[in-house]
């Protein structure tokens, strides 16, 4: 997973904890309660992207873009 997310996105889950790790220093509770919403945030995001890739025919367990689409043969002009 972390060879997906290329060097910002493994800098972005650094600076995310270690926010999380100052506030949990100062409030145990409300970091606890941040890190239920950005959990959250991530599992929204998730099934966003899922659903936008499946509507297009790139993933969510459409398989592919059918009959139709970008390149799907029949009729049309010679």
């Amino acid at each position: 997973m972390l060879d997906k997310l290329g060097a910002v996105g493994i800098a972005g889950i650094v600076v995310l904890l270690a926010g999380i790790g100052l506030v949990a220093w100062q409030a145990p509770i409300v970091a606890a309660g941040i890190a239920l919403v950005v959990g959250g945030l991530g599992l929204v995001v998730y099934g966003l992207v899922t659903t936008l890739l499946g509507a297009f025919g790139l993933g969510g367990g459409m398989g592919g873009m059918g009959g139709g689409g970008m390149g799907g043969g029949g009729g049309g002009m010679p």
